[in-house]
């Protein structure tokens, strides 16, 4: 392993001890464009790998057969090159006599990357991938690692897959992009200087996308970096928006349709204000879209605290799309400096604040172990309470149910200096604890939870409400 690979440590030990079972394995490593997959299968199989191919976007059957002949002529090394197969199902008897001569005392590894492109509609490449599993490869020491970017493609087209290689995936490995902490060990790593509130200010814009990362500049501040990337002519983020989705999706427009929308509503949107804003038709295809978008981390689906399902809340976390869409679309290229000034803006300010809640929406599992209730069972979900002429309409972004008789009622705050709570902030946290009180379990005890950058300023609105605070530093374990 390179040393300066970092995270990704039950991903590892799941593919290194595929290498030790006493049985075939057909894994499907899944997530979202630059995430890190292709990076992940060669840092941990590079030296034993028997076969190795990448599919090519928007390119005809006959090419992707051109393209695996190429490929294992390199590998098998032959005296004449090997003669393009016909279909799939002759590919992989060329792949399955190739590695049946392959003289190794290890299992023999293959690796088919980015393979939504490769097994297109009608190109028989599923079918007989899955002769050649049930009739060869289950039975001779084989690991197959097949990728692709496109998650729900892979989900309803492979794991779910009806034909021979139904119930035939030994591994699902669902890569997510990096969190707090292993955005600080991977810029540690490359000897990146920044303290923790830096990092959340950069993990804003890049989401913790390795491949974002990697263009972070040493020596520079977070604000140097973000217009480097973002703003400059050659910018690695520049124009990855539309990459972005049309690396994905055959036809994205109706998948940036919900993105845009999204990100015109911080708080959230039910299913039927999406259907409204974007004018598309409800039904199964509609459906398929909000699936795709969250099996990809772009979005999160949020349960309505003690309400039907259709209240149903639909957030976009893509912290690079949300920034995008407000700050960068519609930009001159080369406006270097942009975000120099846009970072004294109060528009950034008020931004960053529901960035920061997407943090910590993303982060659940570290909230949970500062408060101490890392094995216990919880739910998490949102409460909206309407206004009208009798009542005050009220909205909580994130709330704990816990097994424990607790609901932990969580406000989330951006500053760069101790949140000092005064009395409207009190009134409203108060207006906030007695509406879920209203709606909760009469057996539910009801602790208000901030979450903070560098804590609370101590004052007697915040000693007599806030029952647990938390910082950023919390956010990073």
């Amino acid at each position: 392993m390179n040393p300066k690979f970092v995270g990704r440590s039950k991903e590892i030990e799941i593919l290194q001890n595929t290498l030790k079972s006493d049985r075939s394995e057909l894994i499907a490593v899944i997530g979202r464009r630059r995430v890190g997959k292709t990076h992940l299968i060669r840092q941990v199989y590079n030296t034993v790998l028997d076969f190795e191919m990448t599919g090519m976007q928007h390119t005809a059957m006959s090419t992707q057969l051109t393209n695996f002949a190429t490929k294992i002529t390199q590998y098998a090394k032959p005296e004449f090159p090997i003669k393009t197969p016909e279909n799939w199902l002759e590919a992989f008897n060329q792949l399955q006599i190739y590695l049946s001569r392959r003289n190794v005392s290890r299992k023999r590894i293959i690796f088919f990357d980015e393979l939504p492109w490769i097994a297109t509609s009608r190109s028989g490449f599923l079918e007989a991938l899955g002769h050649f599993w049930n009739d060869w490869a289950a039975y001779n020491q084989v690991v197959i690692i097949i990728c692709g970017s496109a998650a729900s493609w892979m989900i309803q087209q492979v794991v779910h897959h009806k034909g021979s290689l139904h119930n035939r995936i030994t591994k699902l490995i669902h890569l997510q992009p990096f969190t707090l902490a292993e955005t600080a060990l991977f810029l540690q790593v490359n000897k990146i200087a920044l303290n923790h509130f830096q990092i959340v200010q950069l993990y804003m814009v890049t989401g913790g996308i390795p491949h974002y990362l990697k263009e972070i500049q040493k020596g520079q501040s977070v604000a140097q970096n973000i217009d480097q990337l973002c703003f400059s002519g050659h910018g690695l983020l520049k124009d990855e928006f539309d990459k972005l989705y049309a690396s994905l999706y055959d036809k994205p427009e109706n998948h940036i349709a919900l993105i845009r929308s999204l990100a015109s509503k911080w708080m959230g949107l039910t299913r039927s204000q999406l259907l409204k804003l974007t004018g598309m038709k409800d039904g199964g295809r509609f459906s398929r879209i909000l699936t795709e978008l969250e099996q990809s981390d772009f979005i999160i689906s949020i349960p309505p605290f003690h309400k039907k399902k259709k209240d149903m809340l639909y957030r976009l976390v893509d912290n690079y799309s949300l920034f995008y869409l407000k700050f960068m679309e519609g930009k001159k290229k080369g406006s270097e400096g942009s975000f120099l000034s846009l970072e004294r803006s109060q528009s950034w300010k008020v931004w960053c604040g529901y960035a920061f809640e997407n943090i910590c929406f993303t982060h659940i599992p570290q909230i949970k172990a500062s408060l101490g209730i890392g094995a216990v069972y919880t739910e998490e979900s949102s409460y909206i309470q309407k206004g009208n002429t009798k009542k005050k309409g009220i909205q909580v972004d994130m709330l704990i149910d816990r097994a424990d008789g607790i609901i932990n009622v969580c406000e989330m705050k951006f500053y760069d200096v101790p949140f000092t709570v005064n009395k409207k902030t009190a009134e409203e946290l108060q207006e906030k604890r007695n509406a879920i009180k209203q709606v909760a379990p009469p057996k539910k005890s009801i602790l208000l939870t901030m979450i903070t950058c560098f804590g609370l300023q101590e004052n007697m609105y915040s000693s007599e409400l806030i029952q647990n605070q938390l910082t950023i530093e919390h956010l990073f374990q």
